[in-house]
């Protein structure tokens, strides 16, 4: 794809307005969201669409999510149900995908939805990521700001490291708080089901929702992003569970290491889950520009440490 001068917007009245120009026209423009760093396109234009995946190098039967401002504009979009007005008024604005089925004349790009006839929505609660899509008060398709496969962004400086020539302008504000892609709950179907574990942690969701959550088989069809075996990959090799670093590799640690103990990062030194999260992607970058093999440190597989636990299984996946 041909060389472009990537932009860098202020989080400003300015900036937003640039960026909502550039979406209007079609272009690529990257933004903060509380999760990630979103790559955006106006999701009603294919060709805008279309090169997302081209910058990414994404697949194209891998579908995107559509970023909204608020739940009445998600619900132009998609056929609106109980379980997602109870999610919706429990955790909208935040980190949390609801795919539910089209609605007629919805005006979605089938790039989108990579053909399907369901829709991943999502309210963003970054201020910045708000402003935005209240600017341009349209879907903003928008995966995550990074070449297909590896880690996510969840700096400016990360998404230009990754796509900087390739896409119009990154609107930079800053690092994102929760660092974890959103959970994404499909509810198409006759039970609600976790389709990709994030930053909203699932015993959340079951709560509100007064009952347990299908699981997804992970060899089911693609129905949402963050779904293939191998993603969010450093360009070295991952091991996971691992009590120390073997020669030649880089240790992430988590929790109290002791003196015996050394790790060249530590994802939250007290444990904390909510704090590892926020660290994970960071970590991963500022370890992989290292260029060595990376061994991670065991994490705990409850609450934010499952969403943990699914991104490092994917980093540490045989690759194509």
């Amino acid at each position: 794809m041909p060389q472009l001068s990537t932009e860098i917007l202020a989080a400003d009245g300015p900036g937003f307005a640039r960026a909502t120009e550039l979406l209007r026209q079609g272009a690529l423009v990257a933004f903060p969201t509380e999760t990630v760093y979103g790559l955006g396109a106006d999701a009603r234009q294919g060709q805008a669409v279309a090169a997302i995946y081209e910058a990414k190098g994404r697949p194209s039967f891998n579908p995107l999510i559509a970023h909204v401002h608020s739940a009445e504009a998600a619900q132009r979009y998609v056929r609106w149900n109980d379980a997602a007005e109870r999610l919706a008024q429990a955790f909208w604005p935040g980190p949390l995908t609801l795919v539910l089925p089209l609605r007629d004349g919805h005006g979605i790009s089938p790039l989108v939805t990579a053909g399907l006839e369901t829709l991943g929505l999502r309210v963003p609660a970054h201020p910045a990521g708000q402003a935005l899509l209240q600017a341009l008060d349209g879907p903003v398709a928008a995966p995550s700001a990074n070449p297909s496969g590896r880690i996510s962004p969840t700096t400016a400086a990360h998404v230009a490291g990754g796509l900087g020539g390739r896409i119009a302008a990154i609107l930079d504000d800053g690092a994102c708080g929760v660092g974890l892609e959103s959970t994404i709950i499909g509810l198409a179907g006759p039970e609600p089901m976790l389709l990709r574990p994030g930053g909203l942690a699932a015993e959340e969701i079951e709560a509100v929702l007064g009952r347990k959550l299908v699981m997804r088989n992970v060899h089911d069809p693609l129905t949402a992003p963050g779904q293939l075996l191998s993603h969010y990959a450093p360009g070295a090799s991952v091991r996971l569970n691992a009590s120390a670093a073997a020669p030649g590799e880089l240790y992430l640690g988590f929790g109290p290491m002791g003196n015996a103990q050394t790790c060249d990062l530590n994802l939250s030194e007290t444990g904390d889950l909510a704090e590892a999260a926020a660290n994970l992607f960071g970590h991963l970058h500022r370890l992989d520009a290292l260029g060595q093999p990376i061994a991670v440190a065991p994490i705990p597989d409850h609450g934010l440490g499952a969403a943990i636990n699914d991104r490092l299984r994917r980093a540490a996946a045989p690759r194509d």
